[in-house]
């Protein structure tokens, strides 16, 4: 008789304790938007960060919150803001769509290399030997761990220097995170040109290292006639927004590093299309 009682006194303390408990997680719920799994399933899944947030699910309770707009999904594009803005009884307003460039043209025809190259070693390995394997300390190192974080193909590397796929490229950002030079930069998918070409050096350094390096001479932003190029840092820029593509920047560099882009197709190396 004893046990029996310890047991149902046991037994009576469990099913009082439970019930306090169900009571205390009712009374302290904290209510999750209905919207948000809903939003989740409009969303690709990849959840590559390239919307800013830890992944879909994260994203998709921000837009809820007011903290995210709604056509912050590179992966998903305007059909998956459009499902949400209609979710979320908002207009999605339209942005220009983005995707990564690799900022230089160094293959190794045109830009000498201090020592060869070992294809072993990430890019974070060849960046700290010295400085990097080529004489250019802003150049692509061509060792591929920007390939390795890109979860859609959208990057490759082709005689020694990084390539996109502009139509594969959905913005994610993880290459752009990955480069030690930040060779590989944004760009409008509209743009129309581009400078191959991301140091920083002085004219006469550029020349000493690399063919089709950028003098920041200015040439080119002189004789723009929609005054979409500058030159900051000894290095021209386009802005997409304004360049009509009329040609005459690539017809006036000396050193031939800017290129028209072809829309359609994957923006390949400045020299691996044309014979200088």
């Amino acid at each position: 008789m004893e046990i029996l009682k310890a047991v149902l006194a046991i037994g009576g303390m469990g099913l009082i304790f439970g019930a306090l408990l169900a009571v205390a997680a009712k009374i302290f719920e904290v209510k999750k938007d209905e919207r948000i799994p809903l939003i989740t399933e409009c969303l690709p899944g990849a959840n590559c960060g390239g919307c800013g947030f830890a992944g879909c699910a994260a994203y998709a309770e921000a837009i809820c919150n007011g903290e995210a707009k709604v056509n912050l999904c590179p992966v998903g594009g305007p059909k998956a803001a459009a499902k949400i803005a209609e979710i979320m009884g908002v207009e999605a307003e339209e942005d220009e769509r983005m995707v990564a460039f690799v900022a230089c043209a160094g293959t190794p025809e045109v830009a000498k290399n201090r020592f060869l190259n070992n294809q072993d070693i990430d890019c974070h390995t060849a960046n700290r030997l010295a400085g990097g394997i080529k004489g250019c300390t802003y150049g692509c190192l061509g060792c591929g761990s920007c390939v390795e974080k890109c979860s859609f193909g959208g990057i490759s590397v082709v005689n020694g220097v990084a390539v996109v796929n502009r139509n594969l490229c959905t913005n994610c950002g993880a290459c752009i995170e990955e480069c030690p030079r930040g060779v590989i930069i944004r760009i409008p998918y509209s743009t129309r040109a581009a400078v191959f070409c991301n140091s920083k050096a002085s004219g006469k350094e550029v020349r000493a290292v690399c063919d089709v390096g950028c003098l920041g001479c200015g040439i080119c932003a002189k004789n723009c006639p929609k005054e979409a190029i500058t030159v900051e840092n000894n290095v021209a820029r386009i802005d997409g927004s304004k360049c009509v593509g009329c040609g005459i920047c690539v017809e006036k560099c000396p050193k031939k590093c800017i290129e028209l882009i072809n829309k359609t197709a994957e923006i390949k190396v400045a020299v691996a299309v044309k014979k200088r």
